[in-house]
């Protein structure tokens, strides 16, 4: 078993940096990759960009770390969902790497 994984994805690049800096200086963490995601019904949203911010660490580290990345992430453009792994299988890890940010 991995370490723990907690995800946040929230409206915009600009929170996506507010909510990681938030996270990072919340806990003994380490970030993943940024990740995106065009929503399916983009025309209808202030922020038309979906960002995945990754966060690894131990199970307390990382719960801190997304609940200050949502805070704030709301005052900013706001919170998708968020979801923490306690222990990330060695299967999955590859997954983490992966960011569409890479592609055109």
């Amino acid at each position: 078993m991995g370490k723990a994984t907690g995800i946040v994805e929230v409206y915009g690049l600009v929170a996506a940096f507010v909510a990681c800096d938030a996270g990072c200086k919340a806990a003994n963490v380490t970030v993943e990759t940024f990740d995106k995601n065009k929503p399916g019904n983009p025309d209808g949203l202030d922020v038309p960009l979906i960002v995945a911010i990754k966060f690894r660490g131990g199970i307390t580290d990382v719960e801190a770390a997304v609940e200050a990345a949502k805070l704030a992430a709301e005052r900013v453009s706001g919170v998708v969902t968020s979801h923490i792994l306690t222990s990330t299988e060695p299967d999955t890890e590859p997954m983490l790497k992966l960011s569409a940010f890479d592609k055109n």
